[in-house]
């Protein structure tokens, strides 16, 4: 099995990322998410459904918690891996330890690397309104309701013109492993430049000259029996 801890096709980032990358695909920050959050069956249906459209064979990673023998060692270790990321005793530090325990590769800081490039790419291609590119990292209902938005923005000769500035924080939110589904969330803060104009130029909304604080919390899934390495985002949201 491929590396999916850094998740995500950094193949496809490596081609369509600089292209991009002075775009930016998001709101202001104070708005619903393209799809807020599914509910639970909802999510159970996307997996079914996720397509294999995108399959980017990763480096095999080692399995950081297995390197020492012993079962003492390996708690040891684990404990370490998950130590920067969920407090003792808390339901995250729960979730990521059921989920390590079905899949020994899964390691929280890398996965949080790979999220946040998926972040960056899912949101340039957003504003960039490139569907071709959003469509293997989505789920169907997601993917759905990005480009619900894209056409609604189209079809009012909208132009969003903005810029990604970068990442100030990712976080863990939540982890879980529903039968054979991890499902982990993430807590994303950035920073963009957000400014909607018409076909004319004329500002409509946002400042195409002010930094904004944008937050996003995002659910990501994948089957850990799959051989498929990638993850997809099944859930979108902010912060109430």
């Amino acid at each position: 099995m491929g590396d999916y801890i850094t998740l995500l096709f950094l193949v496809i980032a490596v081609v369509i990322f600089f292209r991009l990358r002075s775009v930016l695909g998001r709101r202001t920050g104070h708005e619903r998410s393209p799809l807020d959050y599914q509910s639970q069956s909802d999510r159970d249906t996307d997996n079914d459904t996720y397509g294999k459209d995108n399959v980017v064979a990763l480096p095999k990673s080692h399995g950081k918690y297995k390197q020492k023998s012993g079962a003492e060692a390996d708690k040891q270790d684990l404990d370490e891996l998950i130590r920067n990321h969920a407090q003792p005793g808390t339901e995250l530090e729960a979730g990521l330890k059921a989920l390590i325990a079905r899949d020994s590769l899964f390691d929280p800081s890398e996965f949080l690397v790979g999220a946040k490039t998926a972040y960056e790419m899912i949101v340039v291609a957003y504003s960039e309104g490139n569907k071709n590119s959003l469509k293997p990292l989505l789920s169907p209902d997601v993917y759905d309701g990005f480009v619900e938005e894209i056409d609604n923005r189209n079809e009012r000769d909208e132009v969003m013109d903005s810029s990604f500035v970068g990442i100030n924080k990712a976080v863990l939110m939540e982890a879980e492993l529903k039968n054979n589904d991890a499902l982990v969330t993430v807590k994303f803060v950035s920073e963009m430049i957000i400014a909607v104009r018409n076909t004319e130029g004329k500002i409509l909304s946002g400042d195409p000259k002010k930094i904004i604080d944008v937050t996003d919390i995002w659910t990501f899934s994948r089957d850990v029996t799959s051989k498929d390495p990638n993850w997809k985002l099944i859930g979108t949201g902010t912060e109430n």
